[in-house]
C-alpha cells in the first residue's frame, strides 16, 4: 500500500469536518426563515417569496476581500473582528443602490487548516451578518499546503440582495443643490494597509507594534484592527422613514476622492469642505507618521468617512439626525461634508473637489 495519502500531502479532511462543527452553531444564529436547509449542502438555499411584494424585484450582489489587515490581525492573534470586516465590505456596497442584504457566502483559504481558528474567523463573520441582517447561507474552507505557509490565510465574501427598482438609489437622482452628509468610519475600516503595514514594519518590530498607543492611551493595534462599520441598518432605516437620499458612497480604496464620484451624474461635482467633520485618533496619527501629502491622504484612506449620502438639501437636518440617534460609540454619527455643485465643464463625469473650511 502506497503511504502517500491526501493528509500526507498537507490536507486533513478530518480538520476540516471538526471546522465545519465547530461554525455550526455561529451559521445558524444568521439564519431566518428564508434559509431552507442547515450548513453542510451543496448549495444554499433561500426562499425568493418576499420579493413578491416588490414592483419589479432586482437582485444586486457584491464581492469582496478584507485586504492584508488580515497581516496584521495573524500577527497580533486576534480573529475574530477580520470576519466582521468581510461582511461590511460586501453589505456597505450593495446598500449604496438602496437594497436589503439577503444572504452573503464566504471563501476561507488556509495553509494549514485549524479548526479553532476557522471557527474564530468564522464567528465574526455571523457577528457581521447579524449586523446587516443577512443569512450566512454557504461557505468555503480550502486547505493550500505548499502554496500557503502554515499560518497565512485569506477571506473572500459574497453579498446578494435585493431592492425595488423604482427605489434604487444613484446618481441618476442627484441634483445641485443637494447636501452630502458624511457618515463617520470606526477607522480605516479595511482599505489603506499595505501603506500602514509598510510604515509600521519598517520602524516597529512586532513587540512594539503590539505595543505601542496612540497619543489617547488607546493601544494601536486595537484601533488598527477596529472592524468596518456597517451601515446597512440605519441607512435602511432612514428610506423606510422616508427620508430623501438620492445617493450612497461607500468610501474604501481611493478614499473620498475615488469613491463619492461614483455617486455623480454627468456635470455635477461634490464640493467638500475639509476640516467639517473629526478624524479618528488612529487615522490622525498615522497621517502623521506617514507624512503624506493631503491630496494622497484624501485618494487614499477615507479620512474618518465610511459612507457618503446624497440627499435633498431641505431634508439635510432631518437626514443628520437621524444618523446621530442611530449612533453607537465613540467616533460615530454624521456630519455635514459639503453639497453637490454644477460643473465647470457640464459634458465631463462628475469629480470630488475641495475647499477649506474659513475660520
Amino acid at each position: 500500500m502506497s503511504e502517500r495519502s491526501y493528509k500526507t500531502a498537507g490536507v486533513d479532511i478530518q480538520a476540516g469536518a471538526l471546522a465545519v462543527e465547530a461554525i455550526r452553531e455561529a451559521v445558524a444564529s444568521t439564519h431566518t426563515p428564508a434559509v431552507l436547509g442547515g450548513i453542510g449542502g451543496f448549495g444554499g438555499l433561500y426562499s425568493a417569496a418576499a420579493l413578491k411584494a416588490m414592483e419589479d424585484p432586482l437582485l444586486v450582489s457584491g464581492t469582496d476581500g478584507v485586504g492584508t489587515k488580515l497581516e496584521l490581525a495573524r500577527r497580533a492573534g486576534r480573529l475574530n473582528t477580520v470576519g466582521i470586516d468581510l461582511v461590511a465590505m460586501c453589505a456597505n456596497d450593495i446598500i449604496c443602490c438602496g437594497a436589503r442584504p439577503l444572504f452573503f457566502l464566504d471563501y476561507l483559504a488556509v495553509g494549514k487548516l485549524e479548526p479553532a481558528m476557522v471557527a474564530s474567523v468564522v464567528e465574526g463573520i455571523a457577528v457581521g451578518c447579524r449586523e446587516a441582517a443577512c443569512a450566512l447561507v454557504g461557505g468555503e474552507m480550502a486547505e493550500h499546503p505548499g502554496i500557503m505557509a502554515t499560518d497565512d490565510f485569506d477571506l473572500a465574501g459574497f453579498c446578494v440582495g435585493a431592492v425595488d427598482r423604482p427605489k434604487i438609489l444613484g446618481p441618476h437622482l442627484v441634483e445641485e443643490g443637494d447636501a452630502i452628509i458624511g457618515l463617520a468610519s470606526s477607522g480605516f475600516h479595511s482599505n489603506g494597509y499595505s501603506l500602514i503595514r509598510h510604515a509600521l514594519t519598517n520602524d516597529l518590530s512586532d513587540d512594539a507594534l503590539l505595543s505601542a498607543t496612540l497619543p489617547d492611551g488607546k493601544p494601536l493595534m486595537d484601533a488598527l484592527l477596529e472592524p468596518t462599520r456597517l451601515y446597512v441598518k440605519p441607512l435602511l432605516s432612514a428610506l423606510e422613514a422616508g427620508l430623501p437620499v438620492h445617493a450612497a458612497a461607500h468610501i474604501t480604496g481611493g478614499g473620498i476622492s475615488f469613491n463619492l464620484d461614483r455617486a455623480l451624474p454627468v456635470g455635477l461635482d461634490a464640493e467638500i469642505v475639509l476640516g467639517s467633520w473629526a478624524l479618528p485618533p488612529v487615522i490622525s496619527y498615522m497621517a502623521e507618521q506617514l507624512e503624506l501629502e493631503e491630496d494622497e491622504l484624501l485618494e487614499t484612506f477615507n479620512m474618518g468617512i465610511g459612507l457618503a449620502l446624497v440627499c435633498e438639501e431641505s431634508a439635510a437636518e432631518a437626514v443628520l439626525a437621524h444618523f446621530e440617534q442611530s449612533a453607537q460609540g465613540e467616533h460615530s454619527g454624521a456630519f455635514p461634508l459639503g453639497r453637490v455643485i454644477r460643473s465647470a465643464t457640464p459634458e465631463a463625469p462628475g469629480r470630488v473637489v475641495y475647499r477649506r473650511e474659513e475660520p
